[in-house]
């Protein structure tokens, strides 16, 4: 039985580049502590807001 294992570092680089990116940004406009939680849990689902609006951008 062959065993082969693949990984994609790469696209784990830009999601974790993103999430420092977005994290800053966030974090950085937050005006009170919980709004800064709320950006640090908004950084770590970022793709989601991503492909969303390209989405609706789109038309699908």
């Amino acid at each position: 039985m062959k065993n082969e294992n693949y990984h994609s570092a790469p696209s784990g680089a830009v999601y974790g580049l993103g999430l420092i990116g977005a994290a800053i940004y966030f974090i950085g406009t937050a005006t009170t502590f919980w709004m800064g939680v709320l950006g640090f849990l908004k950084a770590i689902i970022w793709p989601v807001f991503l492909v969303y609006e390209l989405l609706k951008y789109l038309g699908a």
